[in-house]
């Protein structure tokens, strides 16, 4: 009979530390998905800069800044194409990511070397060792 409750205990152990890992599993993966989500996203916006390169080149797209994080629309950007693809992006940003939000600033230099920078930032504090403020920061060349 005591060797029943001891069995009983060692199992019992054993099964609540595979369900904190798969918890802590879950809450990884979780990040992973965000973190593929945020790289799909900046090269998104990179794209559509690189489409529109006049209005990056004269600063149409240096307005997208961090901010309060916007909250997921179904109503579509209007304006220039440098404003309908922030909104649409940023948009796209708040519908994905938690507390999702970004920036894009080009820096031109009058020859072929204009760079651009894109930042996406979520809230990644369910992963393990996450941060409030994860960010993805892509830089190239325009």
């Amino acid at each position: 009979m005591l060797e029943v409750l001891v069995a009983m205990l060692v199992l019992s152990i054993g099964l609540l530390g595979l369900a904190g890992l798969m918890a802590a599993s879950m809450r990884n993966n979780e990040s992973a998905y965000h973190s593929t989500q945020a790289t799909w996203l900046a090269y998104d916006i990179l794209d559509r800069v690189r489409a529109n390169r006049t209005g990056a080149q004269a600063g149409a797209y240096n307005g997208a800044t961090l901010g309060s994080p916007a909250t997921c629309s179904t109503t579509a950007a209007t304006g220039s194409i440098a404003a309908q693809d922030i909104g649409n992006w940023k948009n796209a940003i708040a519908c994905t990511l938690p507390a999702g939000d970004g920036a894009i600033a080009v820096t031109t230099s009058g020859t072929n070397q204009d760079r651009i920078r894109v930042t996406v930032q979520w809230d990644d504090s369910r992963a393990t060792s996450g941060s409030a403020a994860q960010q993805l920061i892509v830089e190239s060349q325009l």
